[in-house]
């Protein structure tokens, strides 16, 4: 079972994030009316997932908030104006909270999770993290292009079985139908967003119910860590 996460309120208090059961889709999720309530959710889902710049600022809030705009320009080398205008977008899909009581503003965000247990998806920080590397990691971004967003989850998850000792690198290969260059390639790519995902993603168990606490990652502990770094194969 995934242990309680904390996160700092910007006044000072804690919050519990406990993730819900992993058993999500039942009658009455699946009724009309729950959907259409939840499709806005869905859809802004689907914007971060289509706009990586946008996912990555979202990352970073969600993982190391509260935090001040200048920490996100300065972390994620982004100008001003570029800065505030995710903040904004990202403040209107309501996905980050905004408290202008402070000066600077102090911005958190809470993690999101989509499970779809039919086709089967999951979409968590961890997900996003991986989608935003690409932003700043060339190898990702080939990985992408040439592959699309579904086979870079799969190869997340093969990642994680790589790093838990699972799977050698030609195992992903066949799982994920790639060149082995490439499985091995973006096996250390996607390192990064595991390891600070395993810090501070409260789902991270759903993409890794049976390894998540077998990996073989580094400590990533600070602020820069993520999501700008990309991995040296060589750690």
């Amino acid at each position: 079972m995934t242990p309680d996460r904390e996160r700092v309120r910007p006044d000072g208090g804690i919050d519990t994030l406990d993730p819900p059961p992993i058993d999500v889709m039942d009658e009455e999720t699946l009724e009309p009316e729950t959907l259409a309530q939840n499709a806005s959710r869905l859809e802004t889902v689907v914007q971060l997932l289509n706009q990586p710049p946008l996912a990555r600022v979202y990352v970073y809030v969600c993982y190391w908030g509260p935090v001040a705009p200048p920490d996100i320009m300065e972390s994620l080398e982004l100008s001003k104006s570029t800065t505030y205008e995710y903040i904004d977008r990202l403040v209107g899909l309501g996905l980050v909270d905004r408290d202008d009581s402070t000066r600077p503003q102090q911005l958190t965000a809470d993690p999101i999770i989509i499970v779809e247990q039919y086709v089967p998806i999951v979409i968590t920080p961890t997900v996003l993290h991986a989608l935003a590397l690409q932003e700043i990691d060339e190898d990702v971004e080939y990985f992408m292009d040439r592959y699309g967003i579904g086979k870079l989850i799969a190869a997340l998850r093969g990642s994680g079985l790589h790093f838990a000792g699972k799977t050698t690198q030609r195992m992903v290969a066949n799982d994920i139908d790639v060149r082995e260059t490439e499985a091995m390639m973006i096996i250390y790519a996607l390192k990064p967003a595991l390891a600070v995902g395993r810090d501070h993603d409260p789902f991270f168990e759903y993409l890794f119910p049976d390894v998540h606490d077998q990996m073989d990652l580094p400590n990533l502990g600070d602020r820069n860590d993520a999501p700008t770094q990309s991995s040296d194969p060589n750690e």
